[in-house]
């Protein structure tokens, strides 16, 4: 590792960055172990941030570490049109059981998370000949062409380089905010209000015959961190049962393992016809997955999938390692319990009588968990949650104190929330370290107005 004095002189060459590219730190990332990361002047932070769901079994994982260094001395490249490579055929035997459902037969491997997105619209639109896709309000799919289109969450994805890609039409999600509704609203409810917008949106919009495909997120990820309540997915698959319509479930950031299941959509017990998996597959290399049914990727011509680096042979042996640690470390027993600890720290949190006014709303799933706080401007003048008396920029200024702290934790969406996305394998005492760093910095915030 190079000095400090090193690093530091590194830091001038930041200015030939590309200014596209937002950091929530400064300085250089120097190490990563565990839940644990170094950056160049010494600091030591509890990650709660995972490089955004990707590192979930923490850094370096010494087996999975381990095996991608192992397969750089064997195959480092082998284009996926040329031959298989051994780890890519291993990932299939390692991960087929973890389909939440059978059906789910068909694996293409690729880099990204916006480019099986990309492929799952393309595989949509050439299966069923038609061309709309459903996306929902709040959702998050990639910064590519096509998943821009799709993504919902935010304007500064997609700002000044309209016209994307048509054909998208967008639905309701069931989230008490994005519909004005309190957060006590039955979840069921809410799901009854946008499966009646579904029906008009085939009604008035794009119609069932030129519809391939309603896509979504099972728990929106940069839209807030909101599960889809069982009975919206659940009304989703009637609908794509009657109309022919496929169901692609974004497991990008929800799945492997993220909300105490390997996939988000189990809870529901709904199948969906497409499903995207990438972040957590391979725990920091690069990686990603189509999954869908023999029966419709027997309709695609040779060569109309692929990509130079496509399931390239390292990250398909970290991701086979991945699968190992899954099956032999419990490490979906440690989500659950690690949950519960979780949830108990924040709900006594908003059960804080000087606080708990300036918290809208805790939620989640396993370890993708969120805390959304109030706003004195929310929105707009329209939005019903606006509070004048809460202090500005709550969940960017907390999230800041946290770092001095120690703690690392990413805010996200348009409205005041911060998520909790820790390595699933966290231990007891470093979630408890994480939760009083939180309650510590929520404290000071508020109290500073």
């Amino acid at each position: 590792m190079a000095s400090a004095t090193a690093q530091s002189d590194l830091l001038k060459y930041g200015q030939y960055v590309n200014k596209g590219l937002g950091r929530s730190l400064d300085g250089i990332l120097t190490k990563g172990e565990g839940s644990w990361i170094t950056m160049d002047d010494g600091r030591r932070l509890l990650d709660f941030s995972c490089g955004i769901g990707v590192t979930n079994l923490g850094h370096c994982h010494p087996k999975i570490s381990g095996a991608a260094a192992e397969q750089c001395m064997k195959v480092v490249h082998s284009q996926c049109s040329i031959a298989f490579h051994e780890p890519y055929l291993e990932l299939i035997k390692k991960i087929l059981p973890f389909m939440p459902h059978p059906s789910l037969d068909s694996f293409f491997f690729w880099n990204s998370g916006s480019e099986v997105i990309e492929g799952a619209i393309k595989i949509a639109r050439v299966t069923t000949g038609r061309q709309n896709i459903i996306a929902m309000q709040g959702g998050y799919h990639g910064r590519t062409y096509g998943a821009m289109a799709v993504t919902k969450s935010k304007t500064i994805y997609s700002e000044g380089v309209h016209p994307l890609m048509p054909g998208v039409y967008t639905l309701p999600f069931p989230y008490w905010h994005q519909m004005n509704l309190p957060s006590s609203t039955d979840p069921a409810e809410l799901s009854r209000l946008c499966l009646a917008q579904l029906d008009l949106l085939l009604s008035q919009q794009t119609a069932p015959r030129d519809t391939a495909a309603i896509l979504l997120e099972p728990v929106l990820g940069e839209g807030g961190y909101v599960p889809a309540p069982p009975e919206f997915l659940r009304g989703l698959r009637e609908v794509c049962d009657r109309e022919g319509i496929l169901l692609i479930a974004d497991e990008i950031q929800c799945g492997y393992g993220r909300t105490g299941r390997m996939f988000a959509v189990e809870e529901s017990g709904v199948r969906p016809d497409i499903m995207t998996i990438a972040k957590g597959l391979a725990n920091g290399f690069p990686l990603s997955g189509i999954i869908t049914r023999r029966e419709y990727t027997d309709k695609l011509k040779p060569g109309s999938m692929g990509g130079t680096y496509a399931g390239n042979a390292v990250a398909c042996a970290a991701a086979c390692a991945v699968a190992d640690v899954f099956k032999n470390e419990n490490i979906l027993d440690n989500v659950n319990a690690r949950s519960v600890e979780l949830f108990s720290a924040l709900n006594a949190l908003r059960n804080d009588p000087v606080i708990s006014k300036y918290i809208l709303d805790v939620r989640g799933k396993g370890l993708m968990v969120a805390v959304e706080f109030a706003s004195p401007v929310g929105t707009g003048p329209y939005d019903s949650f606006v509070d004048k008396t809460a202090p500005r920029d709550l969940a960017k200024r907390i999230a800041a104190r946290c770092q001095k702290k120690g703690l690392f934790i990413l805010t996200t969406s348009v409205y005041e929330v911060i998520r909790f996305i820790p390595a699933l394998n966290i231990t007891k005492e470093e979630m408890a370290e994480g939760c009083r760093i939180f309650k510590e910095a929520v404290g000071e915030v508020v109290h500073e107005g």
